[in-house]
Protein backbone atom coordinates (compact mmCIF):
# COMPACT_ATOMS: atom_id res chain seq x y z
CA UNK A 1 0.00 0.00 0.00
CA UNK A 2 1.50 3.33 -1.08
CA UNK A 3 1.23 6.08 1.52
CA UNK A 4 0.73 9.73 0.62
CA UNK A 5 2.50 12.17 2.97
CA UNK A 6 0.06 14.10 5.10
CA UNK A 7 -2.86 11.81 4.25
CA UNK A 8 -5.14 10.35 6.95
CA UNK A 9 -6.15 6.69 6.80
CA UNK A 10 -8.80 4.92 8.84
CA UNK A 11 -8.95 1.23 9.82
CA UNK A 12 -10.60 -0.86 12.53
CA UNK A 13 -7.23 -1.81 14.06
CA UNK A 14 -3.75 -0.37 13.60
CA UNK A 15 -0.95 -2.86 14.31
CA UNK A 16 2.54 -1.42 14.75
CA UNK A 17 5.23 -3.91 13.72
CA UNK A 18 5.20 -6.91 11.39
CA UNK A 19 7.34 -9.27 13.39
CA UNK A 20 5.92 -12.57 14.56
CA UNK A 21 3.58 -11.03 17.15
CA UNK A 22 2.41 -8.25 14.84
CA UNK A 23 1.64 -10.57 11.94
CA UNK A 24 -0.07 -13.13 14.18
CA UNK A 25 -2.23 -10.43 15.78
CA UNK A 26 -3.08 -9.01 12.34
CA UNK A 27 -4.15 -12.45 11.14
CA UNK A 28 -6.31 -13.20 14.21
CA UNK A 29 -8.00 -9.80 13.92
CA UNK A 30 -8.57 -10.12 10.17
CA UNK A 31 -10.15 -13.54 10.74
CA UNK A 32 -12.43 -11.91 13.30
CA UNK A 33 -13.66 -9.48 10.64
CA UNK A 34 -11.62 -6.38 11.45
CA UNK A 35 -10.08 -4.14 8.77
CA UNK A 36 -6.41 -4.19 9.78
CA UNK A 37 -3.40 -2.14 8.78
CA UNK A 38 0.06 -3.36 9.81
CA UNK A 39 2.82 -0.72 9.83
CA UNK A 40 6.35 -2.08 9.40
CA UNK A 41 9.46 -0.07 8.40
CA UNK A 42 11.33 -3.06 6.98
CA UNK A 43 10.63 -3.77 3.30
CA UNK A 44 11.77 -7.40 3.57
CA UNK A 45 11.77 -10.15 6.18
CA UNK A 46 14.35 -9.53 8.89
CA UNK A 47 16.88 -12.11 10.01
CA UNK A 48 15.42 -13.00 13.42
CA UNK A 49 16.57 -15.39 16.10
CA UNK A 50 14.20 -17.75 17.89
CA UNK A 51 14.44 -20.97 15.87
CA UNK A 52 14.14 -23.62 18.59
CA UNK A 53 10.51 -23.72 19.67
CA UNK A 54 8.89 -24.72 22.93
CA UNK A 55 6.40 -27.61 22.95
CA UNK A 56 3.47 -25.17 23.14
CA UNK A 57 4.33 -23.41 19.85
CA UNK A 58 3.00 -25.93 17.27
CA UNK A 59 -0.61 -25.58 18.46
CA UNK A 60 -0.33 -21.79 18.34
CA UNK A 61 1.06 -21.93 14.79
CA UNK A 62 -1.64 -24.36 13.74
CA UNK A 63 -4.29 -21.88 14.93
CA UNK A 64 -2.83 -19.40 12.44
CA UNK A 65 -3.10 -21.91 9.58
CA UNK A 66 0.48 -23.19 9.78
CA UNK A 67 0.34 -26.74 11.20
CA UNK A 68 3.68 -28.34 12.03
CA UNK A 69 3.24 -31.14 9.48
CA UNK A 70 2.83 -28.61 6.67
CA UNK A 71 5.89 -26.68 7.83
CA UNK A 72 7.93 -29.88 7.90
CA UNK A 73 6.69 -30.90 4.43
CA UNK A 74 7.56 -27.44 3.04
CA UNK A 75 11.08 -27.61 4.48
CA UNK A 76 10.40 -24.64 6.76
CA UNK A 77 10.79 -26.73 9.93
CA UNK A 78 12.49 -29.81 11.34
CA UNK A 79 11.38 -31.98 14.24
CA UNK A 80 12.74 -31.31 17.71
CA UNK A 81 12.53 -34.27 20.07
CA UNK A 82 14.49 -32.76 22.92
CA UNK A 83 17.41 -30.66 24.11
CA UNK A 84 20.95 -31.88 24.71
CA UNK A 85 23.21 -30.07 27.16
CA UNK A 86 26.82 -30.60 26.00
CA UNK A 87 29.37 -29.76 28.68
CA UNK A 88 32.45 -31.20 27.04
CA UNK A 89 33.61 -33.97 24.81
CA UNK A 90 31.44 -36.96 25.69
CA UNK A 91 29.69 -35.17 28.58
CA UNK A 92 26.05 -34.76 27.55
CA UNK A 93 22.67 -34.60 29.29
CA UNK A 94 19.48 -35.17 27.28
CA UNK A 95 16.21 -33.44 28.20
CA UNK A 96 13.03 -34.88 26.70
CA UNK A 97 9.39 -34.63 27.80
CA UNK A 98 8.41 -37.61 29.94
CA UNK A 99 5.66 -39.81 28.44
CA UNK A 100 3.22 -38.84 31.21
CA UNK A 101 3.01 -35.23 29.96
CA UNK A 102 1.24 -36.52 26.85
CA UNK A 103 -1.59 -37.74 29.08
CA UNK A 104 -4.40 -35.81 30.82
CA UNK A 105 -4.50 -33.05 31.91
CA UNK A 106 -1.44 -31.87 29.97
CA UNK A 107 -1.81 -33.57 26.56
CA UNK A 108 1.57 -32.14 25.54
CA UNK A 109 3.06 -33.39 22.27
CA UNK A 110 6.30 -35.28 22.82
CA UNK A 111 8.02 -33.41 20.02
CA UNK A 112 8.04 -29.88 18.73
CA UNK A 113 9.90 -28.17 15.87
CA UNK A 114 12.81 -25.99 14.90
CA UNK A 115 12.03 -23.40 12.24
CA UNK A 116 13.78 -21.42 9.55
CA UNK A 117 12.52 -18.09 10.86
CA UNK A 118 12.93 -16.17 7.63
CA UNK A 119 10.84 -18.72 5.73
CA UNK A 120 8.30 -18.99 8.56
CA UNK A 121 7.88 -15.22 8.64
CA UNK A 122 7.44 -15.12 4.86
CA UNK A 123 4.75 -17.80 5.09
CA UNK A 124 2.94 -15.79 7.77
CA UNK A 125 3.34 -12.63 5.72
CA UNK A 126 1.66 -14.36 2.77
CA UNK A 127 -1.23 -15.41 5.01
CA UNK A 128 -1.95 -11.91 6.31
CA UNK A 129 -1.84 -10.41 2.80
CA UNK A 130 -4.27 -13.05 1.55
CA UNK A 131 -6.55 -12.22 4.49
CA UNK A 132 -6.70 -8.60 3.34
CA UNK A 133 -4.39 -7.02 5.91
CA UNK A 134 -2.89 -3.80 4.52
CA UNK A 135 0.88 -3.91 5.09
CA UNK A 136 2.43 -0.44 5.04
CA UNK A 137 6.20 -0.01 4.86
CA UNK A 138 6.61 2.98 7.10
CA UNK A 139 7.67 3.73 10.65
CA UNK A 140 5.35 4.74 13.47
CA UNK A 141 6.94 7.79 15.07
CA UNK A 142 4.39 9.82 17.00
CA UNK A 143 1.41 8.90 19.13
CA UNK A 144 -1.51 11.30 19.23
CA UNK A 145 -3.51 10.77 22.41
CA UNK A 146 -5.95 12.21 24.87
CA UNK A 147 -4.83 11.05 28.28
CA UNK A 148 -4.29 7.30 28.01
CA UNK A 149 -6.48 6.93 24.95
CA UNK A 150 -4.76 6.84 21.55
CA UNK A 151 -6.33 8.91 18.78
CA UNK A 152 -3.85 8.33 15.93
CA UNK A 153 -0.37 7.16 14.93
CA UNK A 154 1.77 9.41 12.76
CA UNK A 155 4.48 7.82 10.60
CA UNK A 156 7.85 8.89 9.26
CA UNK A 157 6.32 9.61 5.84
CA UNK A 158 3.81 12.02 7.39
CA UNK A 159 0.82 9.68 7.04
CA UNK A 160 -1.71 9.52 9.86
CA UNK A 161 -3.55 6.34 10.92
CA UNK A 162 -6.70 6.44 13.01
CA UNK A 163 -8.62 3.49 14.38
CA UNK A 164 -10.66 2.50 17.43
CA UNK A 165 -7.96 -0.02 18.44
CA UNK A 166 -4.16 -0.26 18.40
CA UNK A 167 -1.71 -3.13 18.91
CA UNK A 168 1.95 -2.33 19.57
CA UNK A 169 4.15 -5.19 18.38
CA UNK A 170 7.06 -2.91 17.47
CA UNK A 171 9.70 -5.11 19.11
CA UNK A 172 12.05 -4.76 22.06
CA UNK A 173 14.17 -2.00 20.51
CA UNK A 174 11.22 0.31 19.77
CA UNK A 175 8.46 -0.51 22.31
CA UNK A 176 6.62 2.54 21.00
CA UNK A 177 3.71 2.65 23.44
CA UNK A 178 5.78 1.65 26.48
CA UNK A 179 8.01 4.65 25.81
CA UNK A 180 5.08 6.95 25.04
CA UNK A 181 3.31 6.12 28.31
CA UNK A 182 6.55 5.79 30.30
CA UNK A 183 5.62 2.31 31.52
CA UNK A 184 7.68 0.70 34.27
CA UNK A 185 9.41 -2.61 33.66
CA UNK A 186 11.05 -5.47 35.52
CA UNK A 187 14.57 -6.20 34.24
CA UNK A 188 16.31 -9.57 34.45
CA UNK A 189 20.07 -10.01 34.28
CA UNK A 190 22.66 -7.98 32.37
CA UNK A 191 22.46 -6.84 28.77
CA UNK A 192 23.55 -9.66 26.46
CA UNK A 193 25.02 -9.96 22.99
CA UNK A 194 24.23 -12.70 20.48
CA UNK A 195 26.51 -13.72 17.60
CA UNK A 196 25.21 -16.29 15.13
CA UNK A 197 25.72 -17.78 11.70
CA UNK A 198 24.55 -20.64 9.48
CA UNK A 199 26.46 -23.72 8.34
CA UNK A 200 25.71 -26.09 5.49
CA UNK A 201 25.88 -29.44 7.28
CA UNK A 202 23.53 -32.28 8.26
CA UNK A 203 22.21 -32.29 11.84
CA UNK A 204 23.85 -34.49 14.45
CA UNK A 205 20.44 -35.29 15.98
CA UNK A 206 16.76 -34.32 15.91
CA UNK A 207 17.02 -31.79 18.68
CA UNK A 208 18.63 -28.59 19.93
CA UNK A 209 22.12 -28.80 21.39
CA UNK A 210 23.29 -26.27 23.99
CA UNK A 211 27.03 -26.11 24.67
CA UNK A 212 28.32 -24.79 27.99
CA UNK A 213 31.65 -24.67 29.77
CA UNK A 214 30.67 -23.59 33.31
CA UNK A 215 33.30 -21.73 35.33
CA UNK A 216 32.80 -21.49 39.07
CA UNK A 217 31.90 -18.01 40.26
CA UNK A 218 31.30 -16.64 36.77
CA UNK A 219 28.20 -15.68 34.82
CA UNK A 220 27.31 -18.34 32.25
CA UNK A 221 27.70 -17.94 28.50
CA UNK A 222 26.49 -20.58 26.03
CA UNK A 223 26.29 -21.74 22.41
CA UNK A 224 23.36 -23.17 20.49
CA UNK A 225 23.23 -25.58 17.57
CA UNK A 226 19.82 -25.78 15.90
CA UNK A 227 19.05 -27.82 12.75
CA UNK A 228 16.62 -25.55 10.89
CA UNK A 229 16.75 -27.58 7.66
CA UNK A 230 17.93 -30.95 6.34
CA UNK A 231 21.38 -29.45 5.66
CA UNK A 232 21.31 -26.13 7.50
CA UNK A 233 22.49 -25.50 11.05
CA UNK A 234 21.99 -22.31 13.02
CA UNK A 235 24.88 -21.83 15.47
CA UNK A 236 24.99 -18.92 17.92
CA UNK A 237 26.94 -17.66 20.91
CA UNK A 238 25.38 -15.65 23.76
CA UNK A 239 27.40 -13.70 26.31
CA UNK A 240 27.12 -10.50 28.32
CA UNK A 241 27.61 -7.09 26.79
CA UNK A 242 30.38 -6.47 29.33
CA UNK A 243 32.29 -9.59 28.26
CA UNK A 244 31.92 -8.64 24.61
CA UNK A 245 33.18 -5.13 25.31
CA UNK A 246 36.27 -6.51 27.06
CA UNK A 247 37.07 -8.62 24.04
CA UNK A 248 36.57 -5.74 21.63
CA UNK A 249 38.63 -3.37 23.84
CA UNK A 250 41.42 -5.95 23.69
CA UNK A 251 41.39 -5.64 19.91
CA UNK A 252 39.67 -8.97 19.16
CA UNK A 253 37.42 -8.85 16.10
CA UNK A 254 33.81 -9.99 16.45
CA UNK A 255 34.34 -12.92 14.07
CA UNK A 256 37.41 -14.02 16.07
CA UNK A 257 35.42 -13.95 19.31
CA UNK A 258 32.74 -16.07 17.66
CA UNK A 259 35.18 -18.56 16.15
CA UNK A 260 37.19 -18.78 19.36
CA UNK A 261 34.14 -19.77 21.38
CA UNK A 262 32.98 -22.38 18.86
CA UNK A 263 36.47 -23.86 18.60
CA UNK A 264 36.27 -25.00 22.25
CA UNK A 265 34.00 -27.88 21.19
CA UNK A 266 35.12 -30.52 18.71
CA UNK A 267 31.80 -30.76 16.87
CA UNK A 268 31.66 -26.99 16.30
CA UNK A 269 35.35 -26.74 15.46
CA UNK A 270 34.76 -29.12 12.57
CA UNK A 271 31.98 -26.87 11.28
CA UNK A 272 34.37 -23.92 11.30
CA UNK A 273 36.89 -25.87 9.25
CA UNK A 274 34.26 -26.50 6.58
CA UNK A 275 33.38 -22.79 6.38
CA UNK A 276 36.49 -20.83 7.41
CA UNK A 277 35.21 -17.42 6.24
CA UNK A 278 32.24 -17.30 8.60
CA UNK A 279 31.23 -13.77 9.63
CA UNK A 280 28.50 -13.81 12.31
CA UNK A 281 25.42 -11.65 12.54
CA UNK A 282 25.24 -9.60 15.74
CA UNK A 283 22.43 -8.35 17.95
CA UNK A 284 22.10 -7.29 21.57
CA UNK A 285 19.16 -7.54 23.93
CA UNK A 286 18.02 -6.89 27.48
CA UNK A 287 15.43 -9.16 29.07
CA UNK A 288 12.58 -7.19 30.64
CA UNK A 289 8.81 -7.26 31.03
CA UNK A 290 6.57 -4.21 31.33
CA UNK A 291 4.23 -4.19 34.30
CA UNK A 292 1.21 -2.78 32.45
CA UNK A 293 0.74 -3.47 28.75
CA UNK A 294 -2.83 -2.33 28.03
CA UNK A 295 -4.77 0.92 27.93
CA UNK A 296 -8.34 1.92 27.09
CA UNK A 297 -7.94 1.14 23.38
CA UNK A 298 -4.45 -0.34 23.01
CA UNK A 299 -2.51 -3.53 23.78
CA UNK A 300 1.22 -4.29 23.68
CA UNK A 301 2.33 -7.73 22.46
CA UNK A 302 5.45 -9.74 21.71
CA UNK A 303 8.91 -8.42 22.54
CA UNK A 304 7.50 -4.91 22.89
CA UNK A 305 5.73 -6.25 26.00
CA UNK A 306 8.17 -8.89 27.25
CA UNK A 307 11.62 -9.83 25.97
CA UNK A 308 12.38 -13.45 26.87
CA UNK A 309 15.89 -14.87 26.93
CA UNK A 310 16.55 -17.11 23.90
CA UNK A 311 17.85 -19.95 26.07
CA UNK A 312 14.28 -20.44 27.36
CA UNK A 313 12.98 -21.32 23.84
CA UNK A 314 9.87 -19.34 24.75
CA UNK A 315 10.19 -16.25 22.54
CA UNK A 316 8.00 -17.64 19.75
CA UNK A 317 5.47 -19.13 22.17
CA UNK A 318 5.25 -15.83 24.03
CA UNK A 319 4.80 -13.77 20.84
CA UNK A 320 2.06 -16.06 19.52
CA UNK A 321 0.26 -16.20 22.87
CA UNK A 322 0.32 -12.44 23.24
CA UNK A 323 -1.03 -12.03 19.71
CA UNK A 324 -3.86 -14.48 20.33
CA UNK A 325 -4.86 -13.00 23.68
CA UNK A 326 -4.49 -9.35 22.62
CA UNK A 327 -6.68 -10.01 19.58
CA UNK A 328 -9.30 -11.70 21.78
CA UNK A 329 -9.38 -8.64 24.08
CA UNK A 330 -10.11 -6.37 21.13
CA UNK A 331 -12.67 -8.74 19.64
CA UNK A 332 -14.51 -8.98 22.98
CA UNK A 333 -14.71 -5.17 23.18
CA UNK A 334 -15.66 -4.72 19.52
CA UNK A 335 -18.97 -2.95 20.23
CA UNK A 336 -17.54 -0.80 23.05
CA UNK A 337 -15.35 2.27 23.06
CA UNK A 338 -12.73 0.61 25.26
CA UNK A 339 -11.80 -2.73 26.76
CA UNK A 340 -12.76 -3.50 30.34
CA UNK A 341 -10.22 -2.50 32.95
CA UNK A 342 -10.23 -5.98 34.54
CA UNK A 343 -9.61 -7.74 31.21
CA UNK A 344 -6.67 -5.45 30.51
CA UNK A 345 -5.22 -5.94 33.98
CA UNK A 346 -5.56 -9.71 33.69
CA UNK A 347 -3.70 -9.75 30.36
CA UNK A 348 -0.97 -7.52 31.81
CA UNK A 349 -0.69 -9.81 34.84
CA UNK A 350 -0.26 -12.90 32.66
CA UNK A 351 2.43 -11.23 30.54
CA UNK A 352 4.32 -10.21 33.69
CA UNK A 353 3.82 -13.58 35.41
CA UNK A 354 5.21 -15.58 32.51
CA UNK A 355 8.01 -13.14 31.74
CA UNK A 356 9.15 -13.18 35.36
CA UNK A 357 8.86 -16.95 35.65
CA UNK A 358 10.97 -17.75 32.57
CA UNK A 359 13.50 -14.93 32.76
CA UNK A 360 13.83 -14.91 36.54
CA UNK A 361 14.11 -18.70 36.69
CA UNK A 362 16.84 -19.01 34.08
CA UNK A 363 18.82 -16.17 35.66
CA UNK A 364 18.74 -17.70 39.14
CA UNK A 365 19.28 -21.33 38.23
CA UNK A 366 21.58 -21.28 35.19
CA UNK A 367 23.11 -17.91 34.34
CA UNK A 368 24.13 -16.83 37.85
CA UNK A 369 26.62 -18.99 39.66
CA UNK A 370 25.54 -19.62 43.33
CA UNK A 371 22.85 -22.26 42.70
CA UNK A 372 24.57 -23.63 39.60
CA UNK A 373 27.86 -24.09 41.41
CA UNK A 374 26.22 -25.64 44.48
CA UNK A 375 23.95 -28.21 42.78
CA UNK A 376 25.76 -28.60 39.44
CA UNK A 377 24.78 -27.29 36.02
CA UNK A 378 22.98 -30.53 35.05
CA UNK A 379 20.77 -30.50 38.13
CA UNK A 380 20.11 -26.76 37.86
CA UNK A 381 19.12 -27.20 34.21
CA UNK A 382 16.90 -30.16 35.13
CA UNK A 383 15.06 -28.16 37.79
CA UNK A 384 14.45 -25.27 35.40
CA UNK A 385 13.46 -27.43 32.44
CA UNK A 386 10.98 -29.56 34.42
CA UNK A 387 9.29 -26.44 35.82
CA UNK A 388 9.27 -24.59 32.49
CA UNK A 389 7.79 -27.46 30.48
CA UNK A 390 5.14 -28.09 33.17
CA UNK A 391 4.12 -24.43 33.33
CA UNK A 392 3.86 -24.13 29.56
CA UNK A 393 1.81 -27.31 29.39
CA UNK A 394 -0.56 -26.12 32.10
CA UNK A 395 -0.94 -22.69 30.52
CA UNK A 396 -1.78 -24.23 27.16
CA UNK A 397 -4.45 -26.50 28.66
CA UNK A 398 -5.94 -24.23 31.32
CA UNK A 399 -5.87 -21.13 29.07
CA UNK A 400 -6.23 -18.59 31.90
CA UNK A 401 -8.12 -15.53 30.62
CA UNK A 402 -10.35 -14.14 33.35
CA UNK A 403 -9.50 -12.51 36.65
CA UNK A 404 -9.89 -15.64 38.80
CA UNK A 405 -8.07 -18.03 36.46
CA UNK A 406 -5.24 -15.51 36.02
CA UNK A 407 -4.94 -15.11 39.79
CA UNK A 408 -4.97 -18.89 40.33
CA UNK A 409 -2.29 -19.42 37.71
CA UNK A 410 -0.25 -16.60 39.22
CA UNK A 411 -0.48 -18.28 42.62
CA UNK A 412 0.92 -21.49 41.12
CA UNK A 413 3.84 -19.58 39.60
CA UNK A 414 4.47 -17.85 42.93
CA UNK A 415 4.74 -21.23 44.65
CA UNK A 416 7.33 -22.36 42.11
CA UNK A 417 9.19 -19.07 42.42
CA UNK A 418 9.16 -19.38 46.20
CA UNK A 419 10.82 -22.79 45.88
CA UNK A 420 13.49 -21.27 43.65
CA UNK A 421 13.90 -18.40 46.12
CA UNK A 422 14.47 -20.82 48.99
CA UNK A 423 16.99 -22.78 46.93
CA UNK A 424 18.82 -19.59 46.02
CA UNK A 425 18.93 -18.49 49.66
CA UNK A 426 20.32 -21.81 50.73
CA UNK A 427 23.00 -21.47 48.09
CA UNK A 428 23.93 -17.94 49.21
CA UNK A 429 22.31 -15.96 46.39
CA UNK A 430 21.17 -12.52 47.60
CA UNK A 431 20.05 -10.44 44.62
CA UNK A 432 16.81 -12.10 43.51
CA UNK A 433 13.90 -10.74 41.50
Amino acid sequence: MEMQPGTAYSFDVTVIGAGLAGMAASLHLAKAGFRVVCIEPETGVRQPVGESLDWASPDLLSALGLPAEDLIHAGIATYKHGVTLQLGEGEAKDFRPAPWVAQAPFHVALRTIHVDRMRLDRALQDLIVRRGVQVVHDKGLKVERTGKRIRAIQTASGARFTSPWYVDASGSFTSLLAREFNLSAVAYGPRKVCLWSYFAAPPAQEGTTIYMGPVRGEYQDWIWEIPIGPNTLSVGYVTTGEAMKKGRDAGIAVEDIFRGQLARFGRLASLLQSEPATVPKVTSFSCRTYRRVTGPNWVIAGEAASMLDPITSNGVTSALRHAEEASALIAAARSKSEMSSMSGKSYSARVLQMGTFFNGGIERLVYDWPVRDRVGIERAATIYTAAAWSVNGLYSRLRPRGVLSTAAFGALLNILRAGAWILCRLCGFRSIR
